[in-house]
C-alpha cells in the first residue's frame, strides 16, 4: 500500500511540470576535483542565454542533472575555492559533460570559509535550518588540545549548545541529546565521543563533508527528532598517492590515499590514536603507571568506477576507548561502521544509489576487586538496506526510496566468578524492524518562488523472542505475554509530512518558512546531562511510544557584497509528544523491568536565532547568537507544571574570527558565552542521627553559573616544496582562565554544620596546546 502510494506520489509530482512545445534536452555528469579526483557536493552548474537562464547543484556524489529549451548557452561551472569553468554549448541533444575543476591558486591567499555550494545558496534555496561546515574551516578554529574538531565547530553555529565544558555532546533547537541522527557515510554512530566527550569520533582528516539539518529535514532523512548531523568521508586521490598527518601534544593522526586504477577507483585510510597512557606507563608511581587512558580509531574507504554508469564504495569506521583503573575497574567502548553503496545511472535524468549498512555499539565495565567482581556488557547492533533515487526534470528535483533497518538490543549482561558478591543477571535481548518509504519534490516553480515539499511514511514493529509486559500506574506487572522469533509485538505506523518554501525578494534578501514532522523509536535512558557510554538504550514497546515533534520556522537570509556577507535570523516553535524521563530513584541499569521506571509526557521549544558571516577576505568570521526556551511537562513531576529542559539555555553566543595575515601565518580567536543549564539545587536539609540529607523541590528551576571562555591560536606554514608541506599549529583553550561550572556539590560547611555550602568543580584551566600538520 505505501509502496503504491509513492508512486501516485511520484507521477504527481512530475506531472506539476509544464508542457512545452520547444523541444527540451538534457545535459548530465560529475564533478571533480583535477588535482585529487574527489566528487565535488553542491557544485554549481548553470545555464546562460539570451532567452533563459538555470541551474543546479551536484548532489552528494558529484552527478548533476539539467533540462533546458534547445539552443546555444554558456555552460558554467563553479565551486568555492576553485577556478570556475566556461563551455559554450549548442542544446540540440542530450549529451553527457564532465568536469574538472582546478583549485584556485588566488584564492589561498585568504581565508574563504563559505562551504561549497551556490553563491546565494542560503538565500535561494528553499531548505531552511541547513549548516554546512567547510573542512577548512576546522584547520583554523581553536579547541581543546588543539585536535581539530567536527562537534565541537558545530556547537558555535546558531540553535546548537554544548553538552558541557569541553565536550563534543550537543542539543539542538531544545531536543535532548539522544534526539540527534548522526550519520557516518549513512551508518548511525550511536556515541559520537571518545574520552567521556572530550574528543569527537570524526577524525577531521577523513571528512569531506558536513551537513547539519536543524528544521525542515529532507523525507529522504527520518528517526530522530532534532536533527540531523550528516558526515560524509573522503573517496581518496585517485591520480597520485599521498600521506599526511599530525603530531599533537596528547594524539596523533596519519591519512594515506591513492588510486587502486587511476582516475578509477582510489582508497583512503586514515588513524588516530592518544599515547596518555603511554607517557602513564613512564611514571615511576606504581599507581600510575598500570592505568589505562587511551582511544584510536580507524576510517576506511575504496571505490571503483566500473564505467560511466556503475560506481562501487565501500568505506568503515572502528573506534575503541579504554579507561581503567588497576585493581579497580575497566571501561572500554566503541563504534564499528561499515557501508556498501553501487551508484547506478539509469539515463540522464535518474540517479541511483543502492546501500547496505552495518553499524554497532558497544561498551563493558569490570569491577577488578577479587570480592566484588563483575563484568557488565551491552550492545546496540542494526542492520540497513536503503534505496534511494533522484530524477532530474525541468525545474522539478524529485526524490523518492525506501529503507529498512533491523535493530537488536543487548541492554546488560552481568557475569560474575564465584566468590564474587555480585550476581549474574542477563537482560532479554529487544528486537525491532523500522521501515521507511519517502517522496520529495524541490519545485522551483517562478526564478523568485522555490518549494522543497515531501512525505515520509514511517513504521517500528517490536519483534519477538521474549516476554513483554505491562506496567499499572505503581510501576507492578500487570500483564505479560511470550512471543516466539520473528513475532511482531507491536507495530505503529505514522505518516511524516516536510515542507519548505523560499520567496526571494531580489538576489539578496528573501524570506522563508518550513514545517516538518519527525518520529523517534530508539531511545536513550540516562541521569547524565549528555551521553556516556553507558547509557541505556530501549525500543518503542507496548509500554514506549515512538517520540514525535512537529517544528515550524520562518526566516529572513540577506547576503551583501557579492555574497562576501551572509545574515540569517530564523525564529522557531517545537511541540514534543510522548517525551520520556523517569521516576525518583529509578534504576536504569542492568533492571528487566526497566519500562516500568518510566514517566511520559510532552514538551515545547521555541527561540531566536542569529547568524552573521564574513566570507572573503583577509578577516573571516561569524557571529552567533541563541535566544531560546525549552520546557517539558509530566504529570508525576512538577506538580504536572512545565518545568525546564536539563538543556535549557536562555542565551548562547559565539563569535569566530580567522585573520589571514600572510601567506605563513593565519591568527583565530573564538569567544563564546552560555546561559547556565537548567538544574535542581536543593531547598532544604535536616539531619538524623548525624547524617544530613537533603530535600528538593521544583524540577530544575535553578541555574549553573555561566559559561565564558576565550580560545586563541595560530597556524605557522612552513616553506613549501613541490612534494612536502608542513605547518605548525599553536593554541590556548580558555586563555582567560576563567574556571566554568562543571558541576557543584552541596555540603556541610565545616566550621557550622548548620549552614551549607556550594562548591563549584571546574575542568579546564589555561591549556596550550601544540601541533605539527605535514603532507607529502
Amino acid at each position: 500500500m505505501i509502496q503504491k502510494s509513492l508512486i501516485c506520489l511520484f507521477f504527481l509530482l512530475y506531472a506539476f511540470s509544464p508542457a512545452s512545445a520547444q523541444q527540451k534536452f538534457t545535459i548530465s555528469g560529475t564533478i571533480r576535483d583535477a588535482a585529487t579526483g574527489e566528487t565535488l557536493i553542491g557544485a554549481t552548474v548553470k545555464i546562460q542565454g539570451t532567452t533563459q537562464s538555470f541551474g543546479t547543484s551536484s548532489n552528494a556524489y558529484g552527478f548533476y542533472s539539467l533540462t533546458g529549451n534547445s539552443g546555444e548557452y554558456n555552460l558554467i561551472v563553479s565551486y568555492t575555492g576553485y577556478e570556475a569553468t566556461t563551455k559554450r554549448i549548442t542544446l540540440s541533444s542530450s549529451a553527457k559533460f564532465n568536469f574538472e575543476l582546478k583549485p584556485d591558486k588566488g584564492a589561498l591567499d585568504e581565508v574563504v570559509i563559505t562551504a561549497g555550494s551556490r553563491k546565494n545558496d542560503n538565500v535561494r534555496s528553499p531548505q531552511m535550518g541547513l549548516d554546512k561546515l567547510n573542512m577548512k574551516d576546522l584547520d583554523n578554529v581553536p579547541v581543546l588540545f588543539g585536535e581539530k574538531d567536527v562537534l565541537k565547530t558545530i556547537q558555535m553555529l546558531p540553535g546548537v549548545k554544548s553538552g558541557g565544558e569541553g565536550n563534543t555532546g550537543f542539543f539542538v533547537r531544545g531536543g535532548a541529546a539522544d534526539q540527534n541522527l548522526i550519520l557516518l557515510d549513512e551508518a548511525t554512530v550511536y556515541n559520537s565521543s571518545h574520552l567521556l566527550g572530550f574528543f569527537s569520533t570524526f577524525n577531521a582528516d577523513a571528512i569531506k563533508d558536513v551537513s547539519l539539518y536543524k528544521g525542515g529535514m529532507p523525507a529522504q532523512y527520518g528517526g530522530r527528532l532534532s536533527s540531523v548531523l550528516d558526515v560524509k568521508m573522503q573517496d581518496g586521490n585517485n591520480k597520485e598517492f599521498g600521506v599526511e598527518g599530525g603530531i599533537g601534544l596528547i594524539a596523533s593522526r596519519i591519512k594515506v590515499e591513492g588510486p587502486i586504477v587511476k582516475d578509477k577507483g582510489s582508497f583512503m585510510v586514515s588513524a588516530r590514536r592518544t599515547y596518555i597512557d603511554l607517557l602513564l606507563k613512564a611514571s615511576p608511581d606504581s599507581s600510575l603507571n598500570s592505568n589505562t587512558l587511551n582511544f584510536y580509531d580507524i576510517n576506511a574507504k575504496l571505490n571503483y568506477q566500473f564505467d560511466d554508469k556503475n560506481t562501487i564504495f565501500v568505506s568503515g569506521y572502528f573506534g575503541q576507548d579504554n579507561i581503567g583503573i588497576k585493581d579497580l575497574f575497566a571501561n572500554d567502548w566503541g563504534n564499528t561502521t561499515a557501508t556498501v553503496r553501487l551508484n547506478h545511472v539509469f539515463n540522464d535524468k535518474l540517479f541511483s544509489n543502492t546501500s547496505f549498512i552495518f553499524n554497532k555499539y558497544n561498551y563493558a565495565i569490570e569491577l577488578l576487586d577479587a570480592d566484588n567482581n563483575a563484568r557488565v556488557t551491552s550492545l546496540i547492533r542494526d542492520f540497513n538496506l536503503k534505496q534511494d533515487l533522484q530524477y532530474y526534470s525541468n525545474k522539478h528535483v524529485i526524490r523518492f526510496g525506501a529503507q529498512a533497518t533491523h535493530h537488536r538490543i543487548a541492554p546488560s549482561d552481568i557475569t560474575t566468578t564465584g566468590n564474587s558478591s555480585f550476581n549474574p543477571l542477563s537482560v532479554e535481548n529487544r528486537y525491532g524492524l523500522e521501515l521507511a518509504a519517502y517522496a520529495s519534490d524541490e519545485w522551483t516553480i517562478t526564478d523568485k518562488f522555490n518549494i522543497l515539499y515531501g512525505l515520509r511514511v514511517s513504521s517500528f514493529s517490536l519483534l519477538g523472542p521474549g516476554t513483554f509486559s505491562t506496567y499499572d500506574n505503581m510501576g507492578e506487572i500487570a500483564s505479560s505475554t511470550t512471543s516466539g522469533s520473528g513475532d511482531f509485538v507491536k507495530t505503529y505506523i505514522y505518516a511524516e509530512p516536510r515542507f519548505s518554501a523560499s520567496y526571494s525578494l531580489n538576489e539578496e534578501n528573501s524570506i522563508k518558512a518550513s514545517y516538518n514532522r519527525n518520529t523517534q523509536n530508539i531511545h536513550i535512558l540516562t541521569n547524565a546531562n549528555t551521553g556516556s557510554p553507558t547509557d541505556q538504550y530501549v525500543m518503542s514497546s507496548n509500554n514506549i511510544k515512538p517520540e514525535l515533534a512537529d517544528q515550524v520556522a520562518m526566516g529572513y537570509f540577506r547576503n551583501s557584497k557579492d555574497n562576501s556577507f551572509q545574515f540569517s535570523g530564523e525564529v522557531y516553535y517545537k511541540w514534543l509528544q510522548n517525551q520520556i524521563d523517569y521516576k525518583d530513584g529509578a534504576q536504569l541499569t542492568a533492571n528487566a523491568n526497566v519500562e516500568s521506571e518510566l514517566l511520559y509526557g510532552v514538551g515545547r521549544a521555541y527561540g531566536l536565532e542569529l547568524y552573521a558571516k564574513k566570507t572573503k577576505g583577509k578577516l573571516t568570521g561569524w557571529v552567533s547568537y541563541t535566544l531560546s526556551k525549552t520546557e517539558r511537562k509530566f504529570d508525576e513531576i512538577n506538580e504536572g507544571n512545565y518545568f525546564n529542559a536539563k538543556q535549557d539555555r536562555t542565551h548562547d553566543l559565539a563569535v569566530v574570527g580567522i585573520y589571514n595575515l600572510n601567506p605563513r601565518w593565519t591568527f583565530s580567536a573564538n569567544y563564546i558565552y552560555s546561559t547556565g543549564n537548567a538544574v535542581t539545587f536543593p531547598a532544604g536539609k535536616y539531619n538524623t542521627g548525624g547524617l544530613t540529607t537533603y530535600f528538593y523541590t521544583a524540577r530544575n528551576a535553578d541555574r549553573m553559573p555561566y559559561t565564558s571562555r576565550l580560545d586563541i591560536s595560530a597556524t605557522l606554514k612552513a616553506k613549501q616544496t613541490a612534494k612536502y608541506q608542513s605547518s605548525w599549529s599553536f593554541g590556548v583553550y580558555n586563555a582567560l582562565n576563567r574556571k566554568n561550572p562543571y558541576s557543584i556539590q552541596f555540603r556541610d560547611k565545616k566550621s557550622d554544620p548548620t549552614q551549607t555550602e556550594a562548591v563549584q568543580t571546574s575542568l579546564f584551566g589555561i591549556i596550550p596546546s601544540i601541533t605539527y600538520n605535514f603532507k607529502f
